[in-house]
């Protein structure tokens, strides 16, 4: 299991990557369609989108990573758990 504080720096690295992605995008997409920004205001949004983006990334690890999954192990040990039970059960 993830410590938050993994979940935290996985989340950061995660969004400098795709903040650093989404800036230099913008810069190239953004004219075809004839919006013309400012590379100070293109920055200004995308750390708004940033911020959005490490709040949902956080949230949703810890959330993935409090949901209890079954190893193998675990599936195989409940398995005969309730091979047993019905053994003795007839």
């Amino acid at each position: 299991m993830q410590t938050r504080l993994g979940s935290w720096v996985e989340a950061w690295a995660n969004i400098a990557v795709g903040f650093t992605i989404n800036y230099f995008a913008n810069l190239m997409i953004f004219p075809l369609y004839g919006m013309h920004i400012s590379a100070m205001n293109n920055f200004w949004m995308g750390c708004i989108y940033t911020a959005i983006s490490l709040v949902r990334s956080f949230v949703l690890r810890r959330y993935f990573n409090g949901l209890k999954f079954f190893t193998q192990s675990e599936q195989t040990n409940a398995l005969q758990a309730d091979n047993a039970d019905s053994r003795g059960s007839k």
